[in-house]
């Protein structure tokens, strides 16, 4: 049943990711405009981004590292480094069910008995990395320039015209999935397993959420300064984007950049698509274009930026699954001597 289940949401996934290719080709995604403002962007500045993307994922890792270590689980802050390396690689550019988070959690719990720890300690970075990325929202959303007009504009914006101008391709992915999940459900056996998926899913989610809750709470003063940690590497990151936006016509106030980009981040999380690509660049284009009036392309631009400086950031990750350095043989684990 597990393979059946992977099957499904494969063959989801990639339609989705097909229909929304389509989409952007029509829309002018790719057109030589696009290619002339991204053109635009200095190399230097460009770097620039890249390197606080790069200190971003350090620190992602070194988070995870120190939510190990309050399980008693230590490995080497590099064994982190190249197990996170690994694991964005994988939610980049596998179309799997598995993704980053549960490659982490699968290779840590080769090395430990402690396997319930282990497993738990990337579902709770999953979840601070969600509670920073809310926190940022809260905060800079207030600080928004026009953010009395932002609010009249989402309460007046009409989404039905966004659905009727994409009706077409809209109404085919609708079609071609529905098709999909129906020839499964024709299957008794399939049935059984899509049904219950979801209510399996939730069970498990609270249920890790709860003991989660009851082990980490023995440690409150790591949390927090994890937390603290998220919201720092999430503005860097941010702003690294913001120094690319001012170059290709986005010079807007970088408050913009740190709710829209988080709101995308939330956005790319459902797991219908690979890497979150259009769920990502879709809405956050679309926010910079009608709240923070930002010109189409450049909109545009800001988001295929990002998506460019996640590929690139994604080859390390490469270089750690050709070469197998994130294999048992070479890092060991619930060792006081590799805490550092």
């Amino acid at each position: 049943m597990g393979e059946i289940k992977k099957k499904v949401f494969f063959l989801v996934r990639i339609l989705f990711v097909a229909a929304g290719l389509v989409w952007g080709w029509k829309q002018g995604w790719f057109s030589r405009e696009m290619l002339g403002v991204l053109g635009q962007i200095n190399v230097w500045i460009f770097i620039l981004a890249f390197l606080f993307y790069m200190a971003g994922q350090v620190v992602v890792a070194f988070r995870w590292w120190i939510l190990l270590r309050t399980q008693a689980i230590f490995i080497s802050i590099w064994s982190a480094v190249k197990l996170h390396l690994l694991g964005l690689f994988y939610n980049n550019f596998l179309p799997s069910s598995v993704g980053g988070d549960l490659a982490r959690a699968w290779y840590v719990t080769k090395h430990t008995d402690k396997h319930f720890e282990a497993v738990l300690s990337v579902v709770v970075d999953r979840i601070i990395g969600l509670a920073g990325s809310i926190a940022v929202i809260v905060i800079f959303y207030f600080f928004l320039p026009n953010r009395q007009q932002m609010d009249l504009s989402m309460r007046n914006s009409n989404w039905l015209d966004v659905f009727y101008q994409n009706r077409t391709m809209l109404i085919s992915a609708l079609i071609i999935i529905a098709a999909i999940i129906f020839l499964f459900l024709a299957i008794p056996r399939t049935r059984a397993v899509i049904l219950g998926y979801g209510v399996q899913t939730g069970r498990r989610l609270f249920g890790k959420l709860g003991k989660a809750i009851v082990l980490y709470r023995r440690s409150p003063l790591e949390v927090f300064a994890v937390l603290l940690l998220t919201i720092g590497l999430q503005i860097l990151t941010i702003t690294g984007f913001w120094l690319i936006g001012r170059q290709i016509g986005a010079d807007v106030s970088v408050n913009y950049y740190y709710v829209f980009f988080t709101l995308s981040w939330i956005s790319g999380m459902v797991p219908i698509s690979v890497g979150g690509v259009v769920l990502v660049e879709g809405p956050l284009a679309y926010m910079f274009e009608h709240f923070a009036l930002v010109g189409t392309t450049a909109a545009r631009a800001v988001a295929v930026s990002q998506r460019l400086i996640w590929m690139i950031g994604s080859i390390p990750g490469v270089i750690v699954h050709l070469s197998g350095m994130h294999l048992p043989k070479n890092f060991s684990i619930d060792s006081e001597k590799d805490a550092v």
